[in-house]
């Protein structure tokens, strides 16, 4: 290649490299850090008494049937969930799986603004 064909085929790669090394736009993050949020937090105690890893927690507005919320708890039996601020009612429940006779233990949960309830739910046999 000669000298003028040259410098236009290197500011085209450099333009191409330069496309291909920026960044995309970043998404919405899910949770906006900034906007304000209730959280309930609690512990899943399995009926020998000792935190309960793995159970299917769930949660539901006090309103409606069906959960809105599904988690785990942790290896320590803990759980947390983030929900919308404002006043409203929550159900909150748990039980182990393939236990189809096991009694549902139901708390309810009264959020009325940007706060953290602290809960513990106990299995039984």
């Amino acid at each position: 290649m000669t000298t003028p064909r040259l410098l236009p085929a290197l500011l085209l790669v450099f333009a191409l490299a330069g496309l291909l090394a920026a960044e995309p736009a970043a998404a919405p993050p899910r949770d906006d850090p900034r906007k304000p949020y209730a959280l309930i937090a609690g512990t899943v105690y399995a009926p020998d008494d000792r935190p309960a890893y793995g159970v299917k927690v769930k949660i539901r507005r006090a309103a409606e049937k069906k959960a809105r919320w599904e988690l785990y708890s942790d290896r320590h039996g803990e759980f947390a969930q983030r929900l919308p601020a404002g006043p409203a009612d929550y159900v909150v429940w748990a039980g182990l799986k393939g236990k189809k006779d096991q009694p549902v233990i139901e708390v309810k949960v009264h959020i009325e603004n940007d706060e953290r309830v602290d809960i513990s739910l106990h299995l039984v046999e």
